[in-house]
């Protein structure tokens, strides 16, 4: 499917053909043709710039563009067909029947769909903490890092939060993680379009529960409202959305009794 997303390009003005980003590039994404760098197939691609500091000449930008979806089967294919170790952040090369071991080390670990200390069919479920124990239930967390098909998503309660909100209220982890499923972005620095592409995508294929939307106080981010709201007009979906707003000395606005969080959306 095409979508705008990150992606890799190579300007072969400042590129010397140098080989670096090849061999930093833990997906095989870049290949040396002709001299210079080209990104051999935008589906290897993950777009998180790991390779960006190994290019001595800065040829290697992120770029948003239209472009076919990571397909993590596909590199792992294509790095067996090449005889080159696999990422454990990929999947199990004998589980495409590949045939070959998966060898450890190596990637960024950021994409890895996983649940945390639970099944994933119970992600879901708040459990009992001690003092400073995490209510995180799956990883990733950045919105733009989940997949749609994400097991911990089936039925789940989202906590949709701006990243400026986990830093600014203490209270975060233990009263408003426990139960819901957070994913994470900035709606002034990122692409809102983006977001709300992937938020309709989930919705669309979960039946998610409701949405609670946690922002700053500040204005720019009255935005993770707006995404949360034109997802479910995209997704033709009537679900639950409500906010809370944060404010930047780490209180609610405003409180409801006891001083838990109000919704003020």
């Amino acid at each position: 499917m095409r979508a705008t997303r990150k992606l890799i390009t190579v300007n072969e003005e400042l590129c010397n053909g140098c080989g670096n980003c090849v061999t930093g590039c833990a997906e095989g994404a870049l290949a040396i043709v002709d001299g210079k760098a080209k990104l051999v197939n935008e589906v290897f691609c993950d777009g998180l710039g790991a390779c960006l500091g190994e290019c001595p000449t800065g040829a290697l930008v992120v770029v948003e563009v239209e472009a076919e979806d990571f397909n993590p089967d596909a590199v792992v294919k294509h790095l067996t067909s090449q005889g080159r170790s696999v990422p454990d952040h990929m999947p199990d090369p004998a589980s495409l029947r590949l045939g070959a071991p998966k060898p450890h080390g190596g990637g960024c670990p950021s994409r890895q769909v996983m649940s945390l200390k639970t099944p994933c069919q119970q992600a879901n479920v708040p459990a009992a903490q001690s003092g400073g124990a995490s209510n995180l239930s799956h990883w990733p967390i950045q919105l733009r890092l989940v997949p749609p098909t994400a097991p911990f998503l089936k039925n789940a309660r989202l906590l949709l939060t701006a990243d400026c909100v986990p830093p600014s209220f203490p209270d975060f982890n233990a009263k408003l993680l426990p139960g819901r499923v957070m994913l994470l972005g900035c709606p002034k620095f990122d692409d809102a379009q983006s977001y709300i592409d992937k938020l309709a995508d989930i919705l669309r294929e979960n039946a998610i529960q409701d949405v609670t939307v946690v922002q700053m106080e500040v204005p720019c981010c009255n935005g993770m409202t707006a995404i949360a709201l034109r997802a479910a007009q995209a997704a033709n979906i009537n679900v639950p959305i409500e906010t809370i707003v944060i404010t930047r000395d780490g209180h609610t606005q405003p409180a409801g009794p006891g001083g838990l969080p109000r919704f003020a959306g």
